[in-house]
């Protein structure tokens, strides 16, 4: 597997690992905690030794693989709907966010401070959560643009569901940045979908728990 595959698919299921969780609260107000933490904790790695590192290890997104080689080889699976949509409206709010150099700006000074109150209270302290869901709520929700959750109301409704879905959407983007910074399009996507479901599946059995 050529590096920049490797890279280039390692960033998509971060972004994979976010949506499937945003997903998976929607419907069920309940989320993995060490997926969560991988999650959270790439959103402080703002200058990583390696792509792999701004996720703690490959073994922290071997689930992330499985779903991505999923969705890439089932991408019109009606029961993938909902992540599909969430995976592409997160690299749609990204191209958006980039453009904005104001915005960008303000969400990493924010994250610095986040980052300051994680080191004292612990990474997924509901003060530290709630604290980047206004990063998110401050800046992203304000795009015309919107990514629209659907699921069960009696869990959307809870704010501390609320809060973790606009976590897991701010870390979707930011390794959507990551992707695009290594060189990932939408075209490579659609033209390339078939070979980057080969470096899922062999990034998965390297990393399977």
């Amino acid at each position: 597997m050529s590096k920049s595959w490797r890279e280039l698919t390692i960033a998509f299921a971060g972004i994979v690992l976010a949506t499937k969780q945003v997903a998976q609260l929607a419907k069920t107000g309940y989320l993995k905690t060490d997926e969560f933490e991988t999650s959270v904790r790439s959103l402080f790695e703002r200058n990583p030794v390696s792509t792999e590192a701004t996720y703690g290890s490959g073994h922290n997104l071997a689930e992330a693989f499985e779903e991505l080689e999923k969705l890439l080889n089932n991408h019109r699976d009606p029961r993938n709907a909902d992540l599909l949509r969430y995976v592409l409206g997160v690299l749609h709010l990204q191209k958006k966010l980039i453009k904005r150099k104001e915005m960008l700006y303000v969400i990493g000074n924010r994250l610095e401070k986040a980052e300051t109150q994680a080191q004292h209270f612990g990474i997924t302290h509901d003060n530290v959560i709630s604290n980047i869901a206004e990063i998110y709520t401050d800046t992203l929700s304000k795009f015309p643009y919107r990514i629209q959750v659907t699921g069960e109301a009696t869990y959307l409704q809870q704010t501390r569901v609320a809060s973790q879905i606009r976590v897991l959407l701010l870390a979707a983007i930011r390794s959507a940045t990551l992707w695009r910074q290594l060189g990932g399009s939408r075209w490579q996507l659609l033209l390339y979908r078939n070979q980057m479901a080969k470096h899922a599946h062999e990034l998965y059995l390297e990393f399977k728990r």
